[in-house]
This record gives structure tokens, C-alpha cells and sequence, in this order.
């Protein structure tokens, strides 16, 4: 008799948990490569922090010259860039000219839009110590690094510092 329903007979074979497995297993190659490879991870980390080997790190330096601009015009029209201090004008660029410098400034014009913040936010071009030029959207708080675009778009950005003679910020 069962302890619980003393109507029913009692079981043979032990407990419910001793019957065997009716489903597939689950393998185990792919449970153990994948803890190996968290391992690894693991272990590969920890020897990057201790040796710094493999560790990125700024090699920027401190800034050399930096200018603060703002635009005046859309993309299909000549724009203007003017000194934000200033409001000194730098140069004007018809709709044919300057691609590279109005192609960076109308993709971080999208992303203020983007973002909801005020499109009348100055720009700022720094210089780096290395000589990395960068080009930065105070509202959003992007950075384009110009460099690596090629040597000739970031000189068309260090025009824009030349003009002010790169004087330390």
C-alpha cells in the first residue's frame, strides 16, 4: 500500500529519479570548448592588465591647437565657417568644393538632429601633440578622428587651424 492513497498498491522499481533518461543528452564537446574558450578569454585578459601587452592605449598627447567653428548653410548650398569666438569668417565653400570637409560636417549635423540637440553648437578641430587632427561636435560630444581618412582630409581640417596661426589653446 502507498502512505498516501492507501487504495493504490506500492510501486516496484525505487523512486520516480532512478528512472532512466528518456530525452538526448545534451553533448559535451560543445559545453566543454565553450567553457574553455571563456577561459581563455578570462586568462587573456588578465595578462593584458599585468603585462600590458596587446592594451590600447591614447597616444594622442595633449592638444596643440584648437579652434571652434560653427556653419552657416546646408549641404546643396555654400556654406560658410566662421570662428565661433570671433565670428571671424574662415572661408566659404560653394556646393563644388570642399567634399571631404562638408561631407564630415553634414554627418555630424545628422546625428545633432538625430540626438535633438541644437544645431547652432560650435565644432572644434583639435591638433594633437602627435599630430592627429580631430574633429569634435560639442552638442553630442562625438569625435572623428581625420587621420584616418587619409593625410589630405585631415590637412583640409589643419587649414582651417592654420588660418589662425595654431596658437595653444
Amino acid at each position: 500500500m502507498n502512505a498516501l492513497n492507501p487504495n493504490m498498491p506500492r510501486s516496484q522499481g525505487g523512486p520516480a529519479g532512478k528512472q532512466p533518461r528518456s530525452g538526448p543528452r545534451f553533448p559535451r564537446l560543445p559545453l566543454v570548448l565553450g567553457l574553455g574558450l571563456l577561459g581563455f578569454s578570462i586568462s587573456a585578459i588578465a595578462f593584458g592588465m599585468n603585462t600590458g601587452i596587446g592594451v590600447m592605449r591614447d597616444v594622442t598627447g595633449s592638444p596643440q591647437a584648437i579652434r571652434d567653428i560653427t556653419i552657416a548653410g546646408t549641404h546643396d548650398t555654400e556654406i560658410t565657417i566662421s570662428d565661433a569666438r570671433s565670428g571671424e569668417t574662415i572661408t566659404t565653400l560653394s556646393p563644388s568644393e570642399g567634399g571631404f570637409v562638408r561631407g564630415s560636417l553634414r554627418g555630424l549635423t545628422r546625428l545633432r538632429q538625430v540626438a535633438g540637440t541644437p544645431l547652432d553648437q560650435p565644432y572644434r578641430i583639435i591638433k594633437w601633440e602627435n599630430g592627429t587632427v580631430s574633429l569634435s561636435d560639442t552638442a553630442t560630444g562625438e569625435r572623428i578622428y581625420l587621420n584616418a581618412f587619409g593625410p589630405d582630409h585631415a590637412a583640409a581640417y589643419e587649414q582651417l587651424l592654420a588660418s589662425r596661426g595654431n596658437k595653444k589653446p
